[in-house]
């Protein structure tokens, strides 16, 4: 038995049916041959199984409304979809309530949000916001907009050579100034596995909230917010086999209710007068406008199908099949692979000798395997490897092994055109 699914608890075969983009084939490049589609690139966007696309046009098809406002029949059918997706997702990351729940464009929003709303309010010149240096720009970029504007400064956990992080670093780096500290579940770019358990006992026994970007982790690994204890925690569901443009912020429903809205408009407000307006609870303070509701609902369906598989059952998996990978990539000439902490995540990122990661990326498309190349959204973190770009394949549930073996077979195919042409 292939040792890749040797303790398996869920039928691959049976799932990959489930998402109709895995029975495309693909053209392959100068020969014109068909060959099954590989994917490989599930830390970007991960593919849509059929119970997903069906709950998201049958919202079109049976119960096209707006939530919240209407007292027809077809709004509360939209509202009751819509509000049950909330409450899913709150039991499936061990939340107290669906009011902890704010639904967002995702993990960016959410960040965003969290920088905006609660960072105006608390944090001033002087203080520091700590982050570490793995950070992906969403969980960067905001920091460094809120600290300009309002005199602060970021500070770093920094990495080691294996791509863990220094957590004895911590206790140095947290001050009388820290107002809050941001870190990632799961590196994009590394795979690492962070504990942040460590992180947010060490930040609370200085009463520092912390946020956790888990748009790594909520799709892979099984996620408790309460087991965490962190204050907020932000996600994406495209990455979990849910609509692209809808995600999710968790916060403590005490910080919920302390802090102003992020937008103004509708749904956002309980009364408004020409001068003043009082705000909704959470989490609708923070949902002004017309919601994504078919994404909303959508995401509601990825969570029951993930949680149908079992979320253990896939951290096992994928464990497993990125152990293969590695030991697989490990007979290629000439491979640099980056991160190797012993908890990781599905992420790979690699360079081959010195083809350009551009170039590996193109020769596997022509193969009919996606994977990506570039800076993936964290250049801070290349500089700190000493390159500008890699090529990273991320695996799914629904890959295997077989899938591993071919993409193998393309790198060296592109291992060996450039031997040539060099």
């Amino acid at each position: 038995m292939d040792p890749v699914v040797a303790t398996l608890s869920y039928d691959v075969a049976a799932v990959r049916r489930d998402f109709p983009i895995l029975g495309r084939s693909v053209t392959v490049r100068g020969t014109g041959e068909a060959a099954p589609l590989i994917y490989l690139d599930n830390a970007a966007t991960s593919q849509k199984p059929r119970q997903v696309l069906d709950a998201v046009i049958g919202y079109y098809e049976r119960m096209n409304a707006n939530v919240h406002r209407a007292l027809h029949r077809l709004g509360e059918e939209a509202t009751t979809a819509f509000e049950e997706s909330r409450s899913a997702v709150a039991e499936s990351i061990g939340a107290r309530s669906p009011a902890e729940i704010v639904f967002t464009r995702g993990t960016t929003e959410g960040i965003n949000l969290i920088a905006s709303a609660w960072g105006r309010a608390n944090v001033r010149e002087g203080d520091e916001i700590l982050l570490t240096e793995m950070e992906h720009h969403s969980n960067l970029i905001p920091w460094q907009l809120l600290a300009a504007e309002k005199g602060a400064h970021l500070r770093f956990i920094p990495i080691r050579e294996d791509g863990t992080l220094d957590l004895d670093a911590i206790e140095s780096l947290l001050t009388e100034r820290t107002r809050i500290v941001a870190v990632t579940h799961v590196s994009n770019v590394l795979g690492t596995i962070n504990d942040v358990r460590s992180i947010i006992d060490a930040a609370h026994a200085r009463d520092i909230p912390v946020l956790v970007d888990a748009a790594q982790s909520v799709p892979h690994i099984p996620v408790d917010v309460g087991a965490l204890d962190c204050d907020f925690l932000a996600f994406s569901g495209h990455k979990m086999c849910a609509p692209t443009g809808i995600g999710v912020l968790y916060g403590k429903e005490s910080l919920l209710a302390d802090m102003r809205p992020y937008q103004g408009g509708g749904e956002m407000i309980r009364a408004v007068w020409y001068d003043r307006a009082e705000w909704n609870v959470p989490p609708y303070k923070f949902e002004a406008g017309t919601p994504d509701i078919a994404g909303a609902i959508g995401l509601g369906a990825a969570v029951d199908y993930l949680r149908r598989i079992g979320m253990p059952a896939i951290r096992l998996y994928e464990e497993d099949l990125t152990r293969y990978a590695l030991a697989r990539l490990e007979e290629v000439e000439d491979i640099r692979v980056y991160g190797s902490s012993p908890d990781r995540g599905a992420v790979i990122s690699f360079n081959v000798g010195s083809i350009h990661p551009h170039d590996v990326a193109q020769i596997l498309d022509s193969d009919g395997v996606a994977v990506r190349a570039g800076h993936h959204c964290a250049q801070p973190l290349m500089r700190k490897l000493g390159v500008a770009a890699t090529a990273r394949a991320s695996l799914s549930f629904y890959n295997t092994a077989e899938e591993v073996d071919r993409s193998i077979g393309s790198l060296e195919k592109a291992r060996e055109f450039f031997r040539r042409v060099a």
